[in-house]
């Protein structure tokens, strides 16, 4: 079987400006796949020209080995994006029903609606409901049609707790039967629970790709909290092993390779250091590392 999505080479130009530039990116089936970066990494427009909706100004895209805008039309895909109207005069369970009607071989109407959480909303009219209701129905109608891909893009934005919770196990349900999913976020706890593999992107380039563990060992250093009465950086910086720090109100963060010297060096240094703790590099660590701490 082709794999579930496919770029090559992409890169995207906006005047001289550079969105993506020579993206590589390989999806096989059964595997969820967060994309994560800054703001202006590129990672709306990565999903723009996997859904082609975009055209890349160089490269290909492909998925399932069809240009993206036949998978579409297959109804190999569904989607979910940051903005997308819905229409504001009609019931979600005739919207739902609509959008299936659509589809080849879509999910039963009923099975859809309970699992985007929406079923006791189904006689509501679109126009009344609630930001974090409205992105239920959009899960709602990116899973009607029973997708071999999913595309999500900042999919619980608005959402509360418990449906954040509830799409995140019906994506891995599917993902477990099969299919695929691929999402951006910027809930960096989100890709570290639910991700198989993370794609970090920074000004248009891929940085890191792997499985979330590993996206972690590149950084490879520990982090040393502190409490100070005054904590400079500069002072800090200076201990040895210390090759980053964050300065945090009375506190400071530091990121060292070699933790027992930089602790030796901190107690004998800093007389009023207190409530130190030392911890493994987090996702949110290595996100900022890596992307040059954008």
């Amino acid at each position: 079987m082709p794999n579930a999505l496919e770029l090559t080479a992409v890169s995207k130009r906006y005047g001289q400006s550079r969105a993506l530039d020579g993206v590589d990116l390989t999806a096989v089936e059964g595997q969820t796949i967060a994309v994560l970066g800054p703001n202006g990494a590129g990672k709306s427009t990565l999903l723009s020209i996997a859904l082609g909706l975009l055209p890349p100004t160089s490269g290909t895209a492909a998925v399932f080995g069809h240009p993206p805008a036949e998978a579409l039309r297959r109804g190999l895909v569904g989607v979910l994006l940051q903005e997308s109207g819905l229409l504001e005069d009609v019931r979600v369970d005739e919207l739902v029903k609509a959008t299936a009607g659509m589809y080849a071989k879509p999910l039963p109407v009923e099975h859809t609606m309970r699992a985007a959480r929406v079923d006791d909303l189904a006689r509501q009219r679109i126009g009344r409901l609630s930001g974090g209701q409205r992105q239920r129905v959009r899960f709602a109608l990116a899973l009607v049609g029973d997708p071999r891909l999913l595309v999500l893009d900042e999919p619980t934005v608005g959402l509360d707790v418990d449906g954040r919770r509830a799409l995140w196990q019906e994506v891995s349900a599917r993902t477990a039967q099969g299919h695929t999913a691929v999402f951006a976020t910027h809930y960096l706890t989100e890709a570290d629970d639910y991700a198989d593999r993370v794609i970090l992107l920074a000004r248009g380039r891929v940085v890191a790709d792997g499985p979330v563990e590993k996206i972690k060992e590149l950084v490879g250093d520990s982090e040393i909290h502190v409490t100070l009465d005054r904590p400079e950086a500069d002072a800090l910086g200076a201990l040895p092993g210390v090759r980053q720090v964050r300065v945090e109100g009375g506190g400071a963060v530091l990121r060292t390779k070699d933790s027992d010297a930089t602790l030796r060096a901190l107690f004998a240094g800093f007389a009023d250091a207190r409530n130190v703790r030392t911890a493994g590099t987090d996702l949110e660590s290595a996100f900022v590392s890596l992307t040059g701490g954008e």
